[in-house]
């Protein structure tokens, strides 16, 4: 038998209680997120007092506000459940250093040879929930020589096995051992109720070395990780506990129900192993400094980011990584911190790069009564490309290709980001539409690249675009105007050419263009403008001239 000890920890409202969190008032009205499946709605993570009101995982959200009235929900977010989860694999890692999460909502823990460290296995079952308890999370927990004993005590310790008619869950009793039954339930007869203490709960769930069998006995076969559809079919020959799965052929059972059956059984017992693989701890860089004497001077805090850098950038040059976004934290003496951000327009661990942008944002900090700890840490980075090394012969060419290359607007960006913010600079990038305003669409420059090529007009298209503004005095007739009035001037065109006709997108309703088929002219007035003009053919909107932009 192995002297492996595995615990499961289960968070049944996990994702229900992350969003009470952030949102302290869900907390005292029934509370549910919701799960789209198709076309229906689904609860997916109750609350407590939204089980307390008779509802349940899985259920349709129409049948539960028919249930509850007071019911509030919120749409599931599973990224932000996955980032909790994350957040209590490392409160996890003080019990074990062999900790893997079990998405959605649970924890595998190795606990052999730890235990001890705690006081015993019920001890540290104590102060798992005693953790949970401070973090206002539901927890149920279970402790065996397999990860299948484990998460079967986990979820199903203290439940019986139900039925799958109603007829069959009638308490009956044979004539021969009703003479019995004084004996054995003496409490419904006025004696006194038996009374289960905490101790005696937590032993439910500790399943004792070499007892996996024994403990899984009395458990539902659904506490095997079972299909829904084996255990509905085990219930239907009366296989109702993992007890009356032990006594069967095994050979009987692979053949009826699958071999998954049986390798689920052995897994729980222990007869197949089953490894668990911890989840890698993510990759971090930082670096900190503490000082001897409070600092406050922007120069010191440059020279002490002097020191810091050079161990930031060559531990990100071992990784093949670049710094997309540094956090500057300044802890000062009286116990409080001020941060400040510093974004890149393309990742670099560049040391020259990253004291240009920190020594910007450096200026701005308040040293308040002094600093006596930085800490430098670079919070999302990327790969970089590997790059060969030149020397001094070939500096000259290489700083002309970085130019060419966009290395300069790289570093141009990053300074104009660290003072007006990365989404303030933009850039305009083509895109696939034969609409004049979303022939170009405006992307972050810090998350995109230069377009390569712009795709060819039929015709050319104006420098300046702006909303349709409506031309004075034109008539509805489809015939170039000879005068036109635009923006108060009476203007005589002195030539044109055209048109152009653009329908607009049948598949989308754009209020722009509920005016129907346009037809564009290039004019030139006498005053010199060079106008973009169309005629609307009116569809919901009355017919009529509009100028919509204008050529360099």
């Amino acid at each position: 038998m192995t002297n492996r000890r595995i615990l499961s920890l289960w968070f049944p409202r996990l994702g229900a209680e992350q969003a009470m969190r952030l949102d302290p008032g869900l907390e005292s009205v029934p509370f549910a997120l919701v799960r789209e499946e198709g076309n229906a709605q689904f609860l997916s993570s109750l609350s407590l007092a939204a089980s307390e009101a008779g509802l349940y995982r899985g259920q349709p959200l129409r049948d539960a506000h028919a249930v509850c009235a007071d019911l509030v929900t919120r749409p599931e977010a599973p990224h932000r459940i996955a980032a909790f989860l994350n957040t209590l694999h490392r409160w996890a890692g003080k019990f074990s250093p062999w900790v893997a999460p079990e998405a959605p909502e649970a924890l595998v823990i190795d606990l052999t040879g730890c235990a001890h460290l705690f006081g015993g296995e019920t001890a540290l079952l104590a102060q798992v929930e005693q953790d949970c308890a401070d973090l206002h999370l539901t927890v149920r927990a279970g402790i065996a020589d397999t990860l299948g004993a484990a998460w079967a005590l986990a979820r199903y310790a203290g439940s019986g096995a139900a039925s799958h008619r109603s007829g069959d869950a009638i308490d009956q009793e044979a004539r021969a051992t009703r003479a019995r039954a004084g004996k054995r339930r003496h409490w419904e007869r006025g004696g006194a109720t038996p009374v289960h203490t905490g101790s005696r709960a937590a032993a439910a769930r500790i399943a004792a070395p070499g007892t996996a069998r024994s403990a899984l006995g009395p458990l539902p076969v659904a506490a095997l990780r079972l299909p829904p559809e084996t255990v509905e079919a085990l219930a239907r020959l009366g296989l109702r506990r993992i007890g009356d799965l032990t006594g069967q052929p095994r050979a009987t059972l692979a053949r009826r129900f699958g071999t998954g059956l049986v390798l689920r059984l052995d897994q729980a017992t222990g007869a197949a192993p089953e490894p668990i693989s911890p989840a890698t701890a993510p990759e971090r860089f930082a670096v900190r400094m503490t000082l001897p004497d409070p600092i406050g001077l922007e120069e010191d805090v440059m020279a002490a980011l002097s020191c810091m850098l050079p161990r930031l950038c060559q531990r990100l040059e071992r990784a093949g990584r670049g710094a997309r976004t540094l956090r500057l934290e300044a802890h000062r003496t009286d116990q409080s911190m001020e941060w400040r951000h510093v974004g890149l327009a393309r990742p670099s661990a560049a040391e020259d790069r990253l004291r240009t942008l920190l020594a910007m944002k450096a200026a701005e900090i308040d040293a308040g009564f002094g600093i006596d700890m930085l800490r430098l840490e670079a919070l999302v980075h990327e790969p970089l490309q590997l790059r060969d090394k030149i020397g001094h012969l070939e500096a000259g060419r290489a700083v002309a290709e970085r130019l060419r290359a966009g290395g300069g607007i790289d570093d141009l960006i990053g300074r104009l980001g660290a003072r007006l913010g990365m989404e303030a600079i933009t850039r305009v990038h083509p895109a696939e539409s034969h609409i004049p305003e979303k022939g170009a669409t405006v992307l972050a420059a810090a998350w995109s690249d230069p377009a390569i090529f712009w795709p060819r007009r039929p015709r050319p298209r104006p420098l300046m675009l702006w909303r349709p503004e409506p031309l004075i005095g034109t008539g509805d007739s489809p015939a170039l105007p000879r005068r036109i009035r635009w923006r108060g001037r009476d203007l005589a065109l002195a030539w044109g050419e055209g048109p152009e006709r653009i329908a607009p997108e049948w598949w989308l309703d754009d209020p722009d263009w509920r005016s129907g088929q346009r037809d564009y002219w290039r004019v030139q007035t006498d005053a010199g403008d060079r106008l973009w003009l169309y005629y609307a053919h009116g569809a919901a909107m009355s017919p009529g001239w509009f100028c919509h932009g204008a050529f360099a």
